[in-house]
């Protein structure tokens, strides 16, 4: 193995260790949820989001909204958008520190968690 995939392979298992939790200091979950909603926007600009049926078949799970909106839309257009966007539990995350979510399969649920 060459000295530069050596480097490599050290550097990628330094960036995968997990932090200290005591000594380390997380980033705000509202900071984390605006974070999330600006990356997601920018991937609907560079084209169409999967499906939600790809997204439930790539091992993801669906929060309660996405999987009432998968089972009422039939077009494929319809099938890529955002819950998100239009979602209260997004404006929570943005706005509250502690935003009272609780519901399965939310990514706005799990920036929350400690």
């Amino acid at each position: 193995m060459s000295d530069n995939l050596q480097h490599e392979d050290r550097l990628f298992e330094v960036l995968a260790r997990q932090p200290d939790e005591e000594g380390s200091e997380r980033a705000p979950s509202r900071l984390k949820a605006k974070l999330y909603t600006s990356l997601v926007q920018k991937q609907q600009e560079s084209g169409r989001l999967r499906t939600l049926a790809e997204t439930r078949a790539n091992g993801h799970g669906l929060c309660v909204f996405e999987d009432l909106w998968s089972r009422v839309t039939s077009s494929e257009a319809a099938r890529s958008f955002n819950c998100c966007s239009v979602c209260h539990a997004r404006l929570l995350a943005e706005h509250w520190e502690a935003a009272p979510i609780y519901w399965g399969h939310c990514p706005y649920v799990a920036f929350g968690k400690k």
